[in-house]
This record gives structure tokens, C-alpha cells and sequence, in this order.
């Protein structure tokens, strides 16, 4: 009996280690991270660096304006979520409800092998068959735009989607389902209705997910987007070429002085990025308990 319950104190004593171990790791992280970044503020305005319209680091003087990095983020973000989420969520629908049991078994390992493949292949093929393609159909005088960067990553994010979205509508308790049936809702009632809303939670948590790896992806968008640091016009900003923060970081970071203005504004970019993927875990947290409240009142 002593040696079992050491051996659960050991474990806890494990457990507990690692997860410390994680939070000063992060804590870590954030000290090297912030530390570079806020030294570019010692001798560039902050509001400069924030509402700047030019990325012009080589220029004199240098100009470190964030806007069109950040425009551009935004813009190849946003594409990718309208493009991944109606159809991540549709095929999660379709596999985890209408499909059949063989076809169901096909499908799953195939979406599964879809996050293995590297960024860079996924980059690569952009470049040789995307951007060709749209910039025929479109007639534009380039393919590598915002739209090609959008649609890559549109399809990265996907088998993060449809993954947690299929695992959390096939966690819905089958009585629930067999419930909404019983009282005469058709299939599709009983799926718009009744599973959705209580998988909720896991599928909020799947596109947060989605949208965390559309913003923090770099080789791909650094091979189809053009990389032209300008703010985009409206409404033309997915066929224009843009650069997002994470491939300046990445074309930069490797020829740029260590200790100079240019450098400590990566880090500022860096910092940036950071913040925003931590606001978007922020809600994505907040989004999956409120959706696990209002599902435990309703029972």
C-alpha cells in the first residue's frame, strides 16, 4: 500500500514538475522576445513603428512602419478562414454523420496525412501549380497575391479543422441524437440543430486552431504572396502581391545585422505576432467554456 501511494506521489510530483517546466520555458521565451523587441522603442517612435505606412529598412533613414505587414497578415488570414471553415466544418459533418463506416475509415487517415506534409511542400506546390492557375483564370499580372497565400492556407489549416471538429460532433451522446429523432426532426434537423450546438465548444476550439496556424505559417506564404511590403488598396487587396510579418521575419532575419535598429524591429514584429496568437488562444479558451456552461445549464 506505501509503495503505491508513493509511486502516485512520484507521478503527481511528474506531472507537476513538467508543468512548471512548460510555464518557465514560455515565461523564458517572452523575456528574450520582448526584450529585443522593446529596444528598437529606445530610439524609434513606438507610434512610428505601429502606424507606419513603409517598410523601408535599408532606406536613410530607415522607416519601420508595421501596417502593410500587418495588413497583409490580416488579409491572407482572413481569406483562408472564409475559405477553410464553412468546408472543415462541412467535411467533419460528413464523416463524423452521413458517411458510411468504410468510407468514414477511408477519409480520416487521408485528412490525417494532410497535417504531416511539410509547409514547404505545401509552398512548393503552390508556386508551381496555384499561382500559374490563377493568374491565367484571373488575368492578373501576377499569381503570387494575397488570394494564392489565402487558398494555401486555407488548406493547411484544414486537417486541424475537420480533426477536432469530427472528434467533438462524435462525442455528442448518441441519446441526444436518437432523442431529436424520436420526436420527429429529420436528419439534417437533428444536425443543424441539436449535434452542432453541442459540439460547439470543440469545434470553436478546431477553427481557433485553424486560424492560430494560418497566422503563425511562414514558408508557405514567404513562396506564393509576392512578399511586397505595401499596403494593399480596396477592394483589390487579395489579387495584389503582400507581405505578411512572418515571412519578413524569415527574409530578413538571416542578412540583418544582430544589434541593429533592423534587427531589434524583427523582434518588434516578433513580439507582435506573439501577442496576437495569444489573444486569439484567449478566446478561443473563452469561447469553448462559455459554449461548455450554456451546454451543462441546458442538461
Amino acid at each position: 500500500m506505501k509503495n503505491k501511494l508513493y509511486r502516485e506521489k512520484a507521478i503527481e510530483s511528474l506531472l507537476y514538475l513538467s508543468a512548471v517546466t512548460a510555464v518557465i520555458i514560455l515565461f523564458l521565451i517572452c523575456i528574450f522576445l520582448f526584450k529585443d523587441g522593446i529596444a528598437l522603442f529606445q530610439e524609434y517612435p513606438f507610434l512610428d513603428f505601429l502606424a507606419g505606412t513603409k517598410w523601408y529598412p535599408t532606406s536613410q533613414p530607415p522607416q519601420f512602419g508595421l501596417l502593410p505587414l500587418l495588413f497583409g497578415s490580416m488579409i491572407v488570414t482572413f481569406g483562408a478562414i472564409v475559405f477553410s471553415v464553412p468546408l472543415g466544418i462541412a467535411v467533419a459533418i460528413y464523416i463524423s454523420e452521413l458517411a458510411g463506416e468504410k468510407e468514414a475509415d477511408l477519409l480520416k487517415p487521408l485528412v490525417e496525412i494532410l497535417a504531416g506534409i511539410p509547409s514547404v511542400v505545401y509552398g512548393f506546390f503552390g508556386l508551381v501549380v496555384l499561382v500559374p492557375m490563377l493568374q491565367d483564370i484571373l488575368d492578373l499580372p501576377t499569381g503570387q497575391t494575397a488570394l494564392a497565400g489565402s487558398i494555401m492556407l486555407g488548406i493547411m489549416a484544414l486537417p486541424t479543422i475537420i480533426s477536432i471538429s469530427e472528434d467533438a460532433i462524435s462525442s455528442v451522446p448518441r441519446a441526444i441524437k436518437d432523442g431529436s429523432l424520436a420526436l420527429g426532426s429529420t436528419e439534417w434537423q437533428t444536425i443543424n440543430k441539436v449535434i452542432i450546438p453541442a459540439a460547439l465548444s470543440g469545434i470553436s476550439a478546431a477553427v481557433m486552431l485553424g486560424i492560430g496556424r494560418a497566422i503563425g505559417e511562414t514558408m508557405t506564404v514567404l513562396m506564393v504572396t509576392g512578399n511586397t511590403a505595401v499596403i494593399p488598396g480596396f477592394p483589390d487587396g487579395l489579387f495584389a502581391p503582400v507581405r505578411t510579418m512572418t515571412a519578413t521575419v524569415a527574409l530578413e532575419m538571416g542578412e540583418v545585422p544582430q544589434g541593429s535598429e533592423h534587427f531589434y524591429a524583427l523582434f518588434a514584429i516578433g513580439s507582435v505576432l506573439f501577442i496576437t496568437t495569444l489573444i486569439t488562444n484567449i478566446i478561443a479558451e473563452h469561447i469553448k467554456r462559455k459554449y461548455k456552461f450554456n451546454l451543462g445549464a441546458g442538461q
